[in-house]
């Protein structure tokens, strides 16, 4: 994990690569929870025995769960001391551009893109995050995250 003393120092890092996440194992407990929260009960991510007949082998995790790991990336990635709080604000672009089957190593590189002055003394940040699965050159999944936070 990366430590950075205030957002200034952070801020003087656009258009860099900042912090590499640590992994994280997707499991089939984590996309069966996720289908309980939000209703998608496809059999691609739920039905095991029928998933591994299906088109990739075994049962794949949701796109927007995959999606839905990006706090935890982050919070593994890097840390700012000097900073109360940080929001998310919203996402510009989102590509999931591979499968992700339950039992797949996960984890995140940042690049900052943009880093914009906001109100009480804060910056929003605008991050490429390439999601990548391990042993494949391709990601999996990739975001701009846009993300607030405040000294």
């Amino acid at each position: 994990m990366k430590t950075f003393q205030t957002l200034s120092e952070l801020a003087s890092l656009v258009g860099q690569e900042v912090a590499v996440s640590d992994w994280i194992t997707i499991t089939q407990q984590q996309v069966n929870l996720f289908a309980e929260a939000t209703g998608d009960h496809q059999w691609i991510h739920v039905d095991v025995e029928k998933a591994k007949a299906g088109p990739f082998g075994a049962p794949i995790a949701h796109g927007f769960l995959t999606l839905s790991l990006l706090p935890t990336f982050f919070a593994s990635a890097f840390e700012v001391v000097q900073s109360r709080m940080g929001v998310n604000y919203g996402l510009n672009k989102v590509r999931f551009m591979a499968p992700v089957p339950v039992g797949s190593r996960l984890r995140a590189r940042m690049k900052l893109l943009e880093c914009t002055p906001i109100d009480n003394d804060g910056i929003q940040m605008n991050w490429e995050v390439a999601i990548e699965r391990e042993g494949q050159a391709k990601p999996v999944c990739v975001a701009e995250s846009l993300s607030r936070r405040y000294p």
